[in-house]
């Protein structure tokens, strides 16, 4: 017995065993201090769903050993476009959100090729040269929401007629398209069934690219380049196929994000996205150059747990609105510990 517990901590790492064991707590915690946990449980849920796939384009890099995706703002920028070609053409339902996530993919490819020419030529440095490109592609976009021909009146300002507003509503096109498909509502209790199935079904579909001749030759050039490189990969080749990988899955994360939240988030709005999924993910398991699907599942309930949980009980101890702090701190001190430590990953 004491072998299968040491085993299982050695796996599991003593991090994840005490981020872990602090979630339960909360749980158990929070009806003393007037937190339902049915409800509690669900907001859980809910998060998860809408954050998973960002945390999910975050493996394609890491396996090719370009790192972290940092310019994961890229992909989302590319989703954006998607969601708001989308409601300017006045997509509903189901065929609003396929509309969205069409439109966004083409889009995703071309930024994503033209991220992976920049990553290929600064080896290295990629995680600090993706958080520049990121930021900077947040910036050219702020004065493209105002310049692209959009003309929809539910998107653009009302009194000046041109240019896309901060937020906009996705209520009457495809909002909880996904979310509510299959769903199970049980007093307090919600499950978003269809954005989970979505989310495993990207999973699968990662998986199974991983296991093929493409994605084994990306292993191998993230795993030791020069032997994949003597083996006859082209290693360039490989490295931007798992670029525009990660843009698209970016893309396709940020309008289940959206369709679950509701609003459409333009101008600053990616720009720190990247760190929340980047924290997820090493929370996880992973390591910069080493990811799996349960690294992204663990680390992605893990992060979001403790983000939905801590201001709750906190607050109901303290009877005060100290919702948003608490949540920056936990949310900033979660993304700190995740890129500061170190994880020797098992293959």
């Amino acid at each position: 017995m004491s072998g299968v517990i040491n085993r299982f901590i050695e796996n599991a790492g003593w991090p994840r065993i005490i981020i872990g064991l602090f979630l339960l707590f909360l749980f158990a915690a929070a009806p003393f201090v007037g937190v339902r946990v049915d409800t509690s449980i669900s907001d859980t849920l809910v998060r998860v769903g809408m954050n998973g796939i960002l945390v999910l384009a975050m493996v394609p890099m890491v396996q090719s050993g370009c790192g972290l995706n940092f310019g994961l703002p890229l992909g989302i920028i590319a989703g954006l476009l998607g969601a708001t070609a989308s409601i300017q053409f006045k997509a509903t339902g189901m065929g609003g959100f396929i509309f969205a996530v069409s439109a966004a993919v083409p889009i995703a490819v071309i930024l994503g090729f033209a991220y992976a020419q920049i990553l290929n030529r600064v080896k290295g440095e990629e995680m600090m040269v993706a958080t520049y490109v990121g930021f900077s592609s947040v910036a050219l976009m702020c004065m493209a929401w105002l310049l692209l021909p959009f003309d929809s009146a539910v998107m653009i300002w009302g009194y000046g007629g041109s240019g896309l507003r901060t937020t906009i509503s996705t209520e009457g096109f495809w909002k909880h398209v996904l979310s509510d498909f299959l769903s199970v509502q049980h007093g307090f209790f919600y499950f978003p069934t269809g954005m989970f199935l979505f989310f495993a079904l990207m999973i699968l579909l990662v998986w199974a690219f991983f296991r093929t001749k493409t994605g084994t030759a990306i292993i191998a050039v993230g795993s030791n380049p020069e032997f994949a490189r003597a083996s006859g990969i082209n290693v360039d080749r490989m490295r931007a196929i798992s670029v525009v990988l990660s843009t698209v899955l970016g893309a396709i994360g940020i309008i289940v994000y959206e369709q679950s939240f509701g609003f459409i988030q333009l101008y600053m709005g990616p720009l720190y996205m990247a760190f929340p999924a980047v924290a997820a993910i090493l929370l996880g398991g992973a390591s910069v150059n080493k990811a799996s699907m349960v690294n992204v599942v663990v680390g992605t309930f893990l992060f979001q747990g403790i983000l939905t949980m801590t201001p709750s009980v906190i607050n109901g101890l303290l009877k005060s609105d100290m919702s948003e702090v608490v949540r920056i701190v936990v949310s900033n001190g979660m993304i700190l510990y995740a890129l500061t430590r170190k994880t020797r990953v098992k293959r």
